[in-house]
């Protein structure tokens, strides 16, 4: 799975960079036809402590999903960004075995 990681306005460093792919690697142990992600980070620029935000873009054969959350840390927006996902990916997998 090919992973890019996009930080707006600011440079991620290497610990938050290698937070984002471990986190991203395990959704393919729910959906072993993903075929990249595409993440953006960005602070928002309201005066609220909850700027930082995420948005995750998953690509996968056939159709794409894509979840946004914004929390006080990256860590944090990303955890809640991928749990979103991961709830996508299980509803996905169940509509499959239905057909």
């Amino acid at each position: 799975m090919t992973i890019k990681i996009q930080s707006v306005h600011f440079d991620a460093d290497q610990k938050l960079l290698n937070f984002i792919e471990e986190r991203v690697n395990k959704l393919s142990l729910f959906d072993d036809t993903i075929l990249g992600a595409e993440v953006i980070l960005r602070l928002d620029k309201n005066e609220n402590t909850e700027n930082k935000l995420s948005e995750i873009r998953l690509i996968i054969s056939g159709y794409d999903l894509f979840a946004k959350r914004q929390c006080k840390s990256f860590e944090e927006a990303v955890d809640q960004t991928i749990e979103a996902l991961k709830n996508q990916l299980l509803k996905q997998k169940g509509k499959k075995t239905i057909r």
